[in-house]
C-alpha cells in the first residue's frame, strides 16, 4: 500500500485551489438566476412616454429612475421608425447616467401599419449599480407570429426531457417568455451616491 505525503506548500497550494473552486463556484451560482423584480421597484414614480417621445433630460436626476415607452408604432410607411430612431438615443443616454433604473416597454417592428409585425415583445428592463445586480425579462416574444423564448423551450422539452425542462422554467415559464437577474461590476459613483 502506497501512502502519498503533501508538504506544506503543496498542502497549502491545494487548499487555495480548493478555496478558489468554491468561491467561483458561489460566484457563478449569484451571477446569473431567474428574473426578479428590483429591491426598489415598490418606490418607482413611473414616467410614461408615447411613440418617439424623448423624456426631460431633468429626469437624470431622479433615484431610482423607472420609466415605461410605448414602442408599437416602428414602421417604415408612416415614420414611426424614423420618430423611434430620432427618440432612443436621447433614451438610452438618460439611462446611463443613473444608479438605479427601471423600464418598461412594448415593442412592435412592422412594415406597415396593420401588418403582421417581423417582431413584437414587452420588455422589462433594470439594474442597481448600488447593489451590483441587474436584470431583464421578455413577455409576448412573437417573430413573425411565431412565440419564442424559454417558456418555448421549456414547454417542447417537458416530454422528453422533464429534469432539463424544470431547470429552464426558472428563466420563463409562459410561452414568450424569457428572464433573468445578474451581477452588475462594481460602479464608484453610484456606491459613493450610495
Amino acid at each position: 500500500m502506497c501512502a502519498t505525503t503533501l508538504t506544506p506548500a503543496a498542502a497549502s497550494a491545494a487548499t487555495s485551489a480548493g478555496d478558489r473552486t468554491a468561491t467561483a463556484t458561489a460566484t457563478a451560482s449569484r451571477t446569473l438566476g431567474p428574473f426578479a423584480e428590483p429591491a426598489f421597484a415598490t418606490t418607482c414614480e413611473w414616467h410614461r412616454f408615447g411613440e418617439g417621445e424623448i423624456p426631460p433630460w431633468r429626469l437624470m436626476f431622479r433615484d431610482p429612475l423607472c420609466v415605461e415607452y410605448s414602442k408599437r408604432d416602428i414602421t417604415f410607411d408612416n415614420g414611426g421608425a424614423l420618430r423611434f430612431l430620432v427618440a432612443e438615443p436621447s433614451r438610452f443616454a438618460l439611462a446611463m447616467v443613473t444608479c438605479r433604473y427601471y423600464q418598461q416597454d412594448h415593442w412592435s417592428v412592422q412594415t406597415t401599419t396593420g401588418s403582421t409585425p417581423w417582431v413584437t415583445w414587452d420588455g422589462q428592463y433594470w439594474w442597481d449599480k448600488t447593489r451590483q445586480r441587474a436584470g431583464a425579462r421578455l413577455t409576448h416574444f412573437r417573430i413573425h407570429g411565431t412565440s419564442v423564448g424559454i417558456g418555448d423551450a421549456v414547454a417542447a422539452l417537458r416530454p422528453v426531457h422533464p429534469e432539463l425542462a424544470d431547470v429552464l422554467e426558472a428563466y420563463g415559464s409562459e410561452a414568450g417568455e424569457t428572464g433573468l437577474t445578474t451581477d452588475l461590476p462594481y460602479d464608484l459613483r453610484c456606491s459613493l451616491a450610495g
